[in-house]
């Protein structure tokens, strides 16, 4: 047994040749069995493959989980933003109370709101500082907050800077004629910077009969239907009445205004000034500058420190510090407890308790971090500039001495003093170039109509000459005349007219109506080459598509402001931090904001009883550039409002004044300019100014001699581009004298034959659409050949387009006067119909 195994053990196992038969294997559809895919797995879950209808399908459902996803985000943040408003959480409602009539008692209203019988507990008398009609008013039953101010309707800028960073507006109508002609005015204004959410008010409808209460308030209805479609009005004749109107109040969907929800922005409840050690004058009355210590709610969006504060009507500064002192009208929700019979609410008010504890600094500039108040860019006038000529300018400046002119001079006149004796020839050439330089080119028309008047006024000189006595004697008939004529209305009348503005109206709107008959005809002059006269225009092929270099020949002006590189880009980041920004002064915080360097002229302006409204700029704006603003003609401005005329403007929360300048509103790279505001188009108004993101509501006044200030335009801020190409347009205009076919000889545009070889290479066109361009000049005396396109007519005239680039004028002035107030100039007008009946 024992051999037998160890024979086992030698014995080998058999191999299988080369020629052994291979059998297939199994095929199983190249799928793995489900213990196989298992092991590989490990445990892992792989991904489905997705026909293309369940892709489909999957995207649909995507797309919608997302919109619903979004809107329910958008709603609960908007539920957030409204439930925070007026609550222990955020800044008490301001509601401004504005009286649309003059026969409407605003205080009245507010009257009611404060009675005890509408619920509200009143906690703080004139919490605005600057308003004598102001009160704070806690709601125990809504568990809200309210600040309550009537704005002075006599000063339209403290109207219009309260009505920018209301929460709501109550709007009080008189009872049959809604509201007068100074309340429309207001309206327009109102609606063109951008309305807040309001409500309609009026009084006196319980004093009628019941069957006309309905009649009554249909009728207003349909007066306030065209202004508030959706508007809901409210009497206002009792305290339950008054109950529901402060309900509405707290309840309605608030209007975002964009230029204020991204931005914040505080209203002045307590205002101090300390004077600089050094600003003080005779008997310690402050002289020159000083910290304003400026306590309030924020609003809109968190507060930075670094950031600049612009005043509304006196300009930007900086910020030292933040404090956080104690909320004058604090509101406790404290946990429910059981009410007694009579007493409702669940609301404490802390009286005098938080005032005592000290004022906490929240945080305090870094002056590496805060921004620079510099506005204009540093101008280098020695940039590009060589300190030693070339041997060019050596040859031009020897020639010029060989050349030089010599001039008669008295006796001892040293050569230093020769160079400043100029000839009456001289004077009258530099007067000429002045002309030509000048960027107004319509006055020519009114150089020939005042020649022709003087031409006709002219007396004969064959005629006899009167004796001194006897043209003294006339004169002497005429002042008494004139005397017994100018009494009772007619003198009356006078006394409201300034001759000198009737002259200058007279003067625009000739301009105007010439311009509107004749757009852009100039007359060739006569005494000049024309050559010179418009030696800074050129001609363009096609206004469309021939090119036009922005950075060409630039004005010194543009060497002060600044330029993005894409103002869209920049507008669309910064937009983006400040809505993400969660650092500095939350939203609803009590603060008081230290302001540096601040004249006393805004402690003056709080002193006489106007508001005052701080809001913080975002990055850069508050550096120079080209604004441009999107406006139309008002309805109720009639009068022409010229290019380059001085303007004031609302932009947001600025005001400022400055010459604009007109042009088109178009795609293209140039743009038309406009001598006149236009009535039935859109315009773009286009000067110096701050910077300013969209979007922001613009107003446009035009201010008159005696400090009246009419709406000529509203409108929306456009865009930041200085390289906006704005190009003037001159038409000169020939007749054509001799016409054969195609060619005919042209006269009456040029006078010389230097001029017509000159503009030879500009196309000309006809006011019936033939186009051409000049052959060849004949004579001396400006007859030309110009060859057209087709038959050209008797009737027809030949035009040539020049065109020239224009700028805006620096007349920037961020210090606007007051308006004359309403009531006076409502006066004056009575006073007008009174004398003319």
């Amino acid at each position: 047994m024992v051999k037998m195994a160890a024979g086992e053990e030698k014995q080998q196992g058999h191999r299988a040749g080369i020629y052994k038969q291979k059998n297939k294997g199994h095929k199983h559809g190249k799928h793995r069995t489900k213990g196989e895919v298992e092991r590989e797995n490990k445990g892992r879950v792989s991904v489905t493959a997705l026909t293309k209808k369940q892709r489909k399908e999957h995207k649909k459902m995507d797309r919608r989980h997302k919109a619903n996803q979004l809107r329910r985000n958008k709603k609960d943040m908007v539920l957030t933003e409204k439930r925070r408003l007026g609550s222990r959480d955020g800044p008490p409602h301001l509601v401004a109370v504005v009286a649309l009539h003059a026969g409407v008692d605003a205080g009245a209203v507010t009257k009611l709101l404060r009675g005890e019988g509408a619920g509200g507990l009143v906690h703080q008398e004139q919490c605005i500082s600057g308003v004598s009609d102001s009160f704070g008013l806690i709601l125990p039953r809504f568990k809200q907050r309210f600040t309550f101010l009537r704005p002075s309707m006599t000063d339209l800028h403290s109207l219009l800077d309260v009505t920018k960073i209301a929460d709501s507006l109550v709007f009080v109508l008189d009872s049959t004629e809604g509201w007068d002609s100074y309340g429309d005015y207001c309206l327009s204004c109102l609606f063109a910077q951008g309305l807040p959410s309001h409500a309609l008010v009026c009084q006196g409808v319980s004093d009628l009969a019941v069957k006309k209460r309905v009649e009554s308030r249909r009728a207003l209805s349909k007066i306030t239907e065209a202004r508030f479609p959706d508007a809901r009005l409210f009497p206002l004749d009792s305290e339950q009445d008054a109950t529901l109107l402060l309900r509405h109040l707290g309840t309605q969907r608030q209007r975002k205004l964009g230029f204020r929800s991204r931005r914040s922005h505080v209203l002045a409840q307590h205002v101090t000034y300390i004077p600089n050690p050094s600003g003080e004058g005779m008997g310690g009355a402050p002289t020159g500058l000083g910290t304003l210590c400026v306590s309030g709610y924020v609003r809109g969006c968190p507060l930075q420190v670094d950031r600049l504060v612009h005043i509304s009507g006196h300009g930007d500064f900086q910020l030292s510090q933040i404090d956080a002192p104690a909320d004058p009208l604090p509101l406790i929700i404290t946990t429910p407890r059981p009410a007694k019979p009579g007493k409702g609410g669940d609301v404490d008010m802390l009286d005098g308790v938080e005032a005592e504890a000290p004022v906490r600094v929240l945080m305090k500039a870094d002056p590496s971090l805060r921004e620079s108040l510099q506005a204009e860019a540093e101008v280098d006038p020695m940039d590009g500039e060589q300190t030693w000529p070339t041997d060019t300018e050596l040859l031009e400046a020897e020639e010029a001495r060989k050349n030089r002119r010599v001039m008669k001079v008295p006796k001892g006149t040293s050569d230093y003093q020769a160079t400043w004796i100029v000839d009456d020839d001289e004077e009258e050439n530099d007067e000429e170039d002045e002309e030509s330089c000048d960027d107004d080119d319509d006055g020519m028309m009114d150089e020939a109509m005042d020649g022709e008047d003087e031409e006709n006024g002219s007396q004969d000189p064959g005629s006899g000459c009167a004796s001194e006595e006897e043209e003294e004697e006339e004169e002497e008939e005429e002042e008494e005349v004139c005397s017994t004529q100018r009494t009772g209305a007619d003198q009356r009348y006078d006394e409201h007219m300034d001759e000198a503005e009737e002259g200058e109206g007279l003067k625009r709107y000739r301009e105007a109506r010439a311009n509107e008959m004749f757009p852009d005809e100039v007359d060739t002059p006569l005494d000049a080459p024309a050559k010179v006269r418009f030696q800074r225009y050129r001609g363009l092929k096609s206004f469309r598509s021939s090119p036009w270099d922005p950075m060409e020949n630039l004005p010194l002006n543009y060497s002060r402001i600044f330029q993005f590189q894409s103002f869209e880009r920049t507008r669309r980041r910064i937009l983006a931090e400040a809505a993400q920004e969660e650092e500095g002064a939350m939203v609803g915080w009590y603060v008081t904001l230290h302001i540096t360097d601040v004249p006393f002229s805004v402690m003056e302006s709080v002193q006489s009883r106007r508001p005052l409204v701080l809001v913080s700029l975002l990055p850069h704006e508050q550096k120079m550039s080209v604004m441009h603003l999107l406006v139309r003609r008002h309805p109720s401005n009639t009068e022409p409002i010229k290019s380059k005329e001085e303007l004031v403007f609302h932009c947001g929360f600025r005001r400022f004044r400055a010459s604009p300048i007109f042009s088109q509103h178009t795609s293209a790279d140039k743009h038309k300019m406009e001598r006149f505001l236009r009535p039935d188009a859109p315009t773009v108004v286009s000067v110096y100014a701050p910077i300013t993101f969209p979007t922001a509501g613009v107003l446009l006044f035009k201010e008159r001699g005696d400090g009246m200030q009419d709406l000529v335009a509203t409108g929306s801020l456009l865009s930041c581009d200085p390289q906006r190409v704005v190009l003037k347009r001159i038409v000169l205009s020939g007749h054509p004298f001799k016409i054969n076919r195609r060619s005919a000889v042209v006269r009456y545009m040029f006078f010389n034959r230097d001029d017509i070889m000159w503009f030879k290479p500009v196309e000309l066109r006809t006011k019936w659409g033939r186009r051409g361009h000049i052959k060849e000049a004949l004579g001396t005396h400006g007859h030309m050949k110009c060859v057209f396109d087709n038959q050209l007519r008797s009737q027809d005239t030949v035009l040539m387009n020049l065109y020239k680039r224009v700028f805006p004028r620096w007349t920037y002035d961020p210090y606007v006067p007051l308006p004359l107030p309403w009531l006076k100039r409502e006066g004056a007008e009575e006073m007008d119909d009174l004398d003319m009946e």
